[in-house]
């Protein structure tokens, strides 16, 4: 819903972590929110506010509702409704690099296009009900996302993963609308399509301060049926959820689905996302703030502006380059990619 990686037990027993919305918190797939505030949280947000922004500041506003956002079900497996730990994290990252090691000396490329199901789930008096123009907008918001081309200047890279629209099913039941987490496991198991290549996207009502989730790609051989991304109708683009409907819910969460942690995993301590060129951060942004530093003793300022932290969506411009190839990497070993010699 939802940075880096998952948490407590073994990777198997993650039904697919990730959450991670815009409000996201962008690492488990099964994770829930308490909310005790209405402001939106990506699911796994920072768990204070943001000392960084200044009083008074949007930015400040959404930090401190953000702080009483949690990622957590009581209910559930005790590995669930909690962040990625950096014990966990570490584990997925054993995942990966056990993986690799057939494809030493190939050289891994991105797909050329990624199918996209989308399946829209909304009450029977048709509240979430998005219309096929927005879903097709979410789309293309994905595919320039991953393009880079809402890039800055020199700051962004294209990173070979094209999405097109394959298939929408739609269903209008008010108990999955108003209670989409309590049977999400039923749900994902009717509805998802294809293989581990395939991007399933679940959109509907999440409760306050979530925005949407995410499985990674270890998960899938033991869940296959609960892979996918969950986020809530609003976030699309043109949608209703201030400060974030302009559809980077949804890319944030398929930077989870291929892989990427957040950029504040591990805050600043090594090895952070387990990315080069995305500078440390000990806690997640809110709103957009200018010349943030939170790790002043380690180079570079923090990544406001990167798609896999928790910055407003007109804020959120760009992928790097380490992160494009951590996806590729997942890609290959997880999502049946191509690998030359």
């Amino acid at each position: 819903m939802i940075g880096r990686s998952p948490r407590g037990g073994s990777a198997a027993t993650w039904s697919g972590l990730a959450v991670c919305a815009l409000a996201l918190t962008g690492l488990v797939a099964n994770a829930l929110p308490v909310p005790t505030d209405p402001g939106p949280v990506r699911a796994g947000a920072a768990a204070e506010p943001d000392p960084y922004c200044s009083p008074g500041s949007d930015a400040a506003d959404t930090a401190a509702r953000a702080a009483h956002t949690r990622v957590a079900d009581p209910g559930a497996d005790a590995a669930e409704g909690v962040e990625v730990t950096p014990e966990q994290a570490a584990e997925y990252e054993d995942q990966l690099r056990e993986a690799l090691v057939p494809l030493r000396g190939h050289e891994l490329a991105p797909p050329y296009t990624v199918p996209v199901v989308v399946h829209v789930i909304s009450a029977e008096d048709g509240r979430g009900d998005v219309s096929d123009r927005r879903i097709q907008e979410q789309v293309d918001v994905l595919d320039q996302a991953y393009r880079g081309e809402y890039a800055l200047g020199s700051e962004g890279t294209d990173t070979g993963f094209r999405f097109e629209l394959a298939d929408v099913t739609r269903n209008a039941d008010d108990a999955w609308f108003r209670d989409f987490n309590r049977y999400r496991d039923t749900i994902r198991s009717r509805l998802r399509q294809g293989g581990p290549e395939t991007l399933n996207i679940y959109t509907t009502e999440l409760e306050s301060g979530l925005l949407g989730y995410s499985t990674f790609p270890q998960d899938y051989p033991d869940k296959p049926s609960q892979d996918g991304v969950v986020i809530a109708h609003d976030t699309l683009p043109g949608g209703e959820r201030d400060r974030f409907n302009e559809g980077h819910t949804g890319t944030h969460e398929v930077g989870h689905w291929l892989g990427l942690f957040h950029t504040f995993q591990n805050g600043c301590r090594s090895p952070g996302d387990y990315v080069d060129d995305t500078p440390y951060e000990r806690e997640a942004a809110a709103g957009c703030p200018k010349g943030r530093d939170s790790c002043p003793d380690l180079p570079g300022e923090d990544p406001v502006t990167n798609f896999m932290n928790y910055s407003d969506d007109a804020c959120m411009t760009h992928f790097t380059q380490g992160q494009t190839r951590r996806m590729i990497e997942h890609w290959v070993a997880f999502r049946g990619g191509d690998a030359r010699v």
